[in-house]
Formats: C-alpha cells, sequence, structure tokens
C-alpha cells in the first residue's frame, strides 16, 4: 500500500476530483476531495466513528482546537461548524490535502475561523484546548508516536484529546503506550474495529 497520501508533502498522483458527502449531528456536509488525499472515495470509517462517538464541541465551546492530519478537513469543518466561538487549526503535512481543506473551509464560511496549515506553521506559542486525530497509522509504529509526542504536549491544562485507532492496527498497544507516558487514557467507545479514546493529563 502506498504510503504516498499520508506523508508526502506533494502526492505524486495526478490530482482526480470529487465531492464526499457525510451527515454529522444533524447537519449535512459536501466536501471537495481528490486523488493523493487520505480517503477521497468515502468519509473514513474511522473518522466517521470519532465524529459520531467523540465529545463533539459545542456552541459553548471556547479556545483553540486542533485537527491533526486534517486531510481535507472533515473533522476541521466539523468542530468549526459545532463550535463557532473556537479557532480551528486543521494540519497536515500533504499539500494538496491543505488546498481541500481551505477549499471546504470557504465554502462552508469557516475561512476567518479554520486555520489551515503546514506542521510548521503552527505558531510555537499556540496551545489546544482539544485535540482532533485520526492519525495515520500506517506510516509506523516510530512515525505515529513521534507525532503524537510532538503535539500532544501542546495540550491546554485542562485540554483533552480525541483519536480514533483500528484495532486491528495498535489501537489497544497506543493506549497502553499513552498510559505509559503518563497521560489519563479512557477507550470511551469500540466500533466497527475502531477504538475512540479520550486523552487528558493526569490530574494531581
Amino acid at each position: 500500500m502506498s504510503a504516498d497520501h499520508y506523508f508526502s508533502a506533494d502526492p505524486a498522483a495526478p490530482a482526480r476530483h470529487g465531492t464526499v458527502e457525510f451527515s454529522v449531528a444533524g447537519r449535512d456536509y459536501t466536501l471537495a476531495v481528490a486523488s493523493g488525499v487520505f480517503s477521497a472515495g468515502r468519509l473514513d470509517p474511522g473518522t466517521a466513528v470519532l465524529l459520531r462517538k467523540g465529545g463533539l464541541p459545542t456552541a459553548a465551546t471556547s479556545g483553540t482546537l486542533l485537527d491533526l492530519g486534517c486531510g481535507y478537513g472533515p473533522i476541521a469543518c466539523v468542530l468549526a461548524t459545532e463550535a463557532p466561538a473556537a479557532t480551528v487549526y486543521a494540519v497536515d503535512v500533504n499539500a494538496r490535502a491543505r488546498e481541500l481543506a481551505a477549499t471546504n473551509a470557504d465554502a462552508l464560511g469557516l475561512a476567518g475561523r479554520l486555520r489551515v496549515a503546514g506542521p510548521e506553521e503552527v505558531p510555537a506559542e499556540v496551545t489546544f484546548d482539544e485535540i482532533w486525530s485520526n492519525p495515520p497509522t500506517h506510516v509506523g509504529k516510530a512515525e505515529l508516536h513521534a507525532m503524537l509526542e510532538r503535539w500532544l504536549p501542546r495540550l491546554t491544562p485542562d485540554g483533552v484529546v480525541w483519536l480514533v485507532i483500528n484495532k486491528n492496527l495498535g489501537g489497544d498497544s497506543l493506549h497502553a503506550w499513552l498510559t505509559g507516558l503518563g497521560w489519563d487514557v479512557a477507550r470511551v467507545a469500540s466500533q466497527r474495529g475502531f477504538r475512540v479514546l479520550r486523552v487528558a493529563r493526569k490530574t494531581a
């Protein structure tokens, strides 16, 4: 399986454009997609489980949220729609994914609050009240761990991380690894072969 669409900065595959339709929290979304970007043919099943089982923000949610590995932006667009008082960062190494996420944010009227960026473009002083991710498990454990070790420390003291991991691609071992690093980890759902994990800092 090619990992081109996971972490190539500039995918080699020609861009074949299309749309993906899905519903979350009673709202319908139609987002632009293209080949060379993760799950361009449909809303990824793991993402669907995360958006269904994770604790979505509400109109009362403020602060700064992160969609880590945003792809064409389904999670970021949902977060920004559900939490109009929040700022949402959509981060991806894939330039084509970022372009699509920005296009989708603009189409939904979210461009002012949804900031699409490469990993190096997020200001170092920015911290996150919520981090959401359907991380790229196919990149390998070392790459996955490095990504989480880079971004999870930027969680605010009272913040929360929502992750979805395929059970057969290391969901339970990731749970154990995060616990071993000192995080408070709870499995809040297990559906369609995916684990939804809620991660937070341990309280004293």
